[in-house]
């Protein structure tokens, strides 16, 4: 039974749509195929965790947008927060 979704194909975290306990099989549908990890720790409905790892500096993407930069590395199964998320702003200035 699916208990995480995700948006778009790069993205690399799932949303719980449930409260997801450490341990339990996280499952998702992904381009029509059934994925599945395991959580490492408890996350909150609507929280995120990492569909595969995400090394340190690496872009957190949601949605297909980047949301963030990852501040650590992240590994498949955690919880992506504040904690281990850092902000990033896109040059925003027009480019001569």
């Amino acid at each position: 039974m699916r208990n995480a979704m995700i948006i778009d194909a790069k993205d690399n975290v799932v949303v719980a749509i449930e409260p997801i306990a450490k341990g339990d099989t996280v499952t998702y549908t992904c381009g029509g195929e059934e994925k599945s990890f395991t959580a490492l720790e408890d996350v909150t409905i609507y929280h995120k965790l990492a569909a595969r790892d995400i090394a340190k500096g690496e872009p957190v993407v949601k949605y297909g947008e980047h949301i963030g930069v990852a501040g650590a590395d992240i590994r498949t199964g955690e919880h992506v927060h504040v904690h281990n998320v850092e902000s990033h702003r896109e040059a925003l200035e027009a480019k001569e």
